[in-house]
């Protein structure tokens, strides 16, 4: 690591390579994320990312790189959310839809010297979560987006972190395959 992780990076990154183009910010405004479009008040659209964590901003940033054009005029574009707690069925459709912004969470975290920790987000659930096995799944998209190409928002936040951080291209041996502990 070549460079503190602070927040306020990510927001001036975000907006020299976003801001004009998409009239969208990233803010580190609230107890909880939450993506915002412009409206009466607010001439452009908003990421907002909790408590000020570097994380929290990288996985709003995820969100917003899968959704598309007509999601990004929602509130959270448009996606639902099952709260903490949810049940093996809520949580394995929780984890369909988590595999690529974790994904990008983990590509962004190695672009910027940054560790990463894939989210089941249930902690207080009444079901044995299988952390390897979600991450085997984030990580056979990572491998896919590395041997397939990236879309091109996740990859030009991809370029602008490693300028600013200084890292090397990324290799599929950056991301190593999630294993069970002994």
């Amino acid at each position: 690591m070549t460079r503190q992780h602070n927040p306020q990076d990510l927001i001036d990154l975000f907006e020299h390579t976003f801001g004009a183009e998409y009239q969208t910010k990233l803010v580190n405004d609230g107890d909880e994320p939450i993506y915002l479009p412009a409206d009466e008040t607010t001439p452009y659209n908003r990421i907002i990312f909790a408590h000020g964590y570097y994380a929290s901003a990288f996985h709003e940033i995820s969100h917003w790189c899968v959704a598309g054009a007509e999601r990004r005029k929602l509130v959270d574009f448009g996606y639902w959310y099952c709260p903490d707690g949810r049940s093996a069925e809520k949580q394995a459709e929780f984890e369909v839809v988590e595999i690529k912004p974790q994904a990008f969470d983990w590509l962004f975290s190695v672009a910027s010297g940054f560790p990463f920790n894939v989210s089941c987000d249930n902690l207080n659930g009444d079901l044995e979560l299988d952390r390897v096995a979600f991450q085997r799944k984030v990580h056979a998209q990572v491998v896919d987006y590395l041997t397939n190409g990236l879309p091109e928002r996740p990859a030009r936040f991809i370029q602008a972190l490693q300028g600013f951080y200084k890292t090397k291209p990324l290799s599929i041996e950056d991301f190593p395959y999630p294993e069970y502990p002994e």
